[in-house]
């Protein structure tokens, strides 16, 4: 059964709060308040902008109430022939060391920044073309919102985001939606962030990866995005080992396998599982693993550094996946349907209803599709 409403209960309690978005959000102004003000930082720093899953609305919620985290991407002026990744990390450290002094740690490609109720990832670039760094500036780029609360969104420089609407004349706001919906979206250049592993700085396109999302959640009936979070979820409650593929890696495997015109969630996740398991048993077959170009970026592996091993282990966990939600898509039998998902997504599934408790709304829901009586009636 698709049990539509039982998936949006299930979905609501696996989401982001909207406290956390707050937070979230209230962490991330300061952040760029802090930013902006600091000196030494003042002749480098060009702006930044929310990317990851919290952009893409794919995030979920840490299990055991851990923190909520969100990535930003730190837009500078320093040039890759002038510093190298150590080199532009270390010009932050005097401003991590000021406001977040205990709480921060240098990453691979990361800067993370650790506090009570919210983790951020800041992820420095070099210097972009101008022509870039204006629309890095515009509200296409510099929106807090996500790609649902921002339903109309478009890579254009017209266009609006909801919270300056609040501000702007209706007039205004029309038509510069008006312009940013019939004119082309802009092609932007990747932008190149440091690896202090490999010592090199590499492309990156968070822009395209939230076009793409925004794509394909409309080819799905706006369904992916929920997809990818109920997929998130049956990874995390189900398996601690392996820990990898998990966050964009996983979302790419979950972009490459869900097909379009899916009509519900539960269409989405069987089907989804089951493609991974047709799309990939060659691939497992002669141990192998796919390679899955990132968006924007064809060059570079989002699976590159995931082993063969923990792909073959994920790959099997969605064979056993694929089955139970097959079976669970498939049952007539309301009560055993709804145990099946919880079976294949954890308790925050609901529970089925007890029938001494639908009694008492004077409705019993059918367990079963109605079937038609033998006879018929004038």
């Amino acid at each position: 059964m698709e049990l539509k409403s039982d998936f949006e209960t299930f979905l609501s309690s696996i989401r982001l709060t909207d406290n956390q978005k707050k937070e979230l959000r209230e962490g991330h102004a300061l952040l760029r308040k802090r930013l902006n003000a600091f000196e030494s930082l003042k002749d480098i720093f060009v702006g930044d902008f929310l990317q990851g899953s919290y952009r893409r609305h794919t995030a979920i919620r840490h299990k055991n109430g851990k923190r909520s985290d969100v990535d930003i991407i730190l837009v500078t002026k320093l040039h890759e022939d002038e510093y190298s990744p150590d080199e532009a990390m270390d010009l932050f450290v005097a401003f991590l060391n000021t406001y977040y002094e205990g709480k921060w740690r240098l990453q691979g490609r990361s800067i993370g920044i650790e506090l009570s109720t919210v983790e951020f990832d800041l992820v420095i670039t070099s210097a972009p073309s101008e022509s870039v760094e204006q629309i890095l500036k515009t509200d296409a780029v510099t929106t807090d919102e996500d790609l649902v609360e921002d339903f109309d969104w478009r890579l254009h420089p017209q266009w609006v985001s909801l919270s300056h609407r609040l501000d702007c004349q209706d007039s205004y706001v029309l038509v510069h939606l008006a312009k940013a919906k019939e004119e082309p979206e802009w092609k932007t250049d990747p932008l190149r962030i440091p690896d202090r592993d490999a010592n090199c700085w590499e492309n990156t396109h968070p822009l395209e990866q939230i076009k793409w999302t925004r794509d394909k959640n409309k080819a799905t009936n706006k369904h992916f995005v929920n997809v990818v979070k109920a997929l998130k979820w049956w990874r995390l409650v189900n398996y601690e080992e392996p820990k990898h593929p998990k966050g964009f890696p996983l979302e790419r495997i979950i972009g490459d396998c869900c097909p379009d015109g899916i009509e519900t969630v539960a269409e989405g996740i069987v089907s989804t599982l089951e493609s991974i398991v047709s799309k990939y048993k060659t691939t497992i077959e002669t141990e192998n693993k796919p390679n899955l170009p990132d968006y924007g970026v064809p060059e570079h592996d989002v699976l590159g550094r995931l082993s063969i091993e923990d792909f073959t282990t994920f790959y099997q966990q969605a064979e056993e996946g694929a089955k139970l939600a097959r079976k669970a898509f498939e049952s007539q039998n309301r009560a055993e349907s709804i145990q099946l998902w919880r079976d294949l997504l954890g308790n925050n599934f609901p529970k089925p209803p007890v029938k001494s408790e639908v009694k008492k709304s004077g409705y019993t829901e059918p367990e079963a599709p109605a079937v038609p009586a033998s006879r018929r009636f004038a």
